[in-house]
């Protein structure tokens, strides 16, 4: 397709692909990721009280928190040591 382009105003169905398929991707996890907190929560309401249940989903988000900072950083000084360029 070397030279073929795309009428203004139109486009091809390659182009929607992408977004509906990340928009289903988001809704799945979304519905995924609220059962899972609700659940979590029910059972610790069950079991430990809303206090501890509050704590613990707290020294979780702080733990993904650090993990997510760690990869960033990782990510930041592997890019700087290999001297990539990521600006075109």
């Amino acid at each position: 397709m070397d030279g073929v382009k795309p009428q203004a105003g139109k486009t091809e169905t390659m182009d929607w692909i992408p977004i509906l398929f990340g928009t289903f991707k988001a809704l799945v996890l979304g519905t995924g990721m609220f059962f899972a907190i609700k659940w979590h929560y029910d059972k610790g309401k069950k079991e430990n009280g809303t206090r501890a249940t509050l704590r613990a989903g707290g020294k979780v988000a702080g733990v993904f928190a650090l993990a997510l900072l760690g990869v960033g950083l990782l990510t930041f000084f592997l890019v700087r040591t290999l001297h990539l360029n990521l600006s075109s």
